[in-house]
């Protein structure tokens, strides 16, 4: 499981080096042919990890209920943030992988409930759930680095 969270880990500095140098405008465009920004991406791997993760194994997640709300799968960007909560969302973003760590080292993932995903893999457990958030993840990744020459 270590090699997942290193790739968990190294995804989202990825991530960061992208967004260093964007204004918070920039961070909010939603450039032609897509449907969201840069901004909401973030927020939504943010959300998607607590929600496979903790929700899904009958834990309270780490973040906000409205931050949830407003980037779960199947919404679209209604919150614009300002530069002082978006440092917040990235502070999230960049700790979670390591309290994740902590979690699962400590056993706190006893249950699981399965969830068919979108792209038609079934997960089973905590650990399945771990491996497609890196995939699901990688996506994202892909699509900021996609939206940032637009923007």
């Amino acid at each position: 499981m270590k090699t997942h969270f290193d790739i968990l880990r190294k995804s989202r500095e990825l991530v960061l080096k992208e967004l260093e140098g964007l204004s918070i405008v920039q961070l909010h465009t939603i450039p032609q042919g897509f449907k969201n920004n840069i901004a909401w991406n973030v927020a939504h791997v943010l959300v998607t990890q607590q929600l496979l993760h903790y929700k899904l194994s009958d834990l309270n997640c780490l973040c906000p209920d409205d931050l949830i709300e407003s980037h779960k799968k199947g919404t679209l960007p209604t919150v614009t943030f300002t530069e002082e909560e978006f440092e917040e969302v990235k502070e999230l973003f960049a700790g979670f992988p390591d309290t994740l760590q902590e979690d699962y080292e400590a056993g706190i993932f006893e249950n699981y409930s399965e969830y068919p995903t979108s792209s038609g893999f079934v997960i089973h457990s905590i650990e399945e759930a771990i491996a497609f958030n890196n995939f699901h993840e990688g996506i994202h990744y892909g699509i900021i680095r996609a939206m940032k020459k637009f923007v």
